[in-house]
């Protein structure tokens, strides 16, 4: 009996086998998991459930349910963000990047509305996890510095104005992509006009990129 007990305490002491295959199946689901319930409706155990693994393998891993959800976080804006690094603006006149990249960020909610919801829990949350994840500061930079690069060159030859910041564009595209998502059940049912995916998406992806160049030729009077 006491062998048998021995045994099984040292096979639950080894370290699990493919960690980091482990690590990525916990990472997918957990994403699924805060998406649909935000921080505080999540279940580890249904994390757990869904990578057919324990809550003792999660904290692991991860060390507890607030650090899976900023690695979370943390690997969706990694994502965005690595997907922008391959948008390849430099051959574009300043005013057709702006609007690749308008017409990215826009596809990008409607293909991934996991990320959407996410960025909706954390919002509700009045951000307090991610203040406490500086990583997610790093991540975040490059959008900022690339729209900074275009909107130089476009100033340089006179097509923006001189007085733009890029953050305030990031957060002007963000917020015009991302209505389509997150109120499309309300204008939908408001308007009787299908949203997000289901929606005319060439068209209003078309009319939010033309809203930012609009905002950015000297000409746009405030």
């Amino acid at each position: 009996m006491a062998t048998q007990l021995l045994s099984a305490r040292t096979t639950a002491m080894r370290k699990p086998k493919a960690p980091k295959a482990n690590r990525a199946r916990i990472l997918a689901a957990a994403v699924a998991e805060f998406a649909s319930r935000g921080f505080k409706g999540a279940s580890m155990d249904a994390i757990a459930a869904r990578t057919s693994t324990t809550r003792a393998l999660i904290n692991y891993y991860f060390g507890s349910k607030e650090k899976l959800y900023l690695a979370v976080l943390e690997r969706v804006y990694a994502e965005i963000r690595e997907a922008e690094r391959h948008l390849e603006l430099d051959h574009l006149p300043p005013e057709e990047a702006i609007r690749r990249i308008v017409e990215f960020t826009y596809n990008y909610y409607v293909e991934h509305e996991d990320f959407v919801h996410l960025v909706v829990a954390e919002n509700q949350a009045r951000g307090r996890h991610m203040k406490r994840s500086p990583t997610l500061r790093t991540i975040n930079r490059p959008i900022i510095d690339l729209l900074g690069g275009v909107i130089a060159r476009g100033q340089a030859d006179g097509a923006f104005r001189s007085d733009v910041d890029p953050i305030d564009v990031h957060m002007a595209i963000a917020a015009l992509g991302i209505c389509n998502v997150t109120n499309q059940f309300t204008f939908g049912a408001i308007f009787q006009r299908a949203m997000g995916a289901k929606g005319d998406v060439p068209g209003r992806r078309r009319r939010v990129a033309d809203i930012i160049l609009r905002w950015l030729t000297p000409e746009f009077v405030r």
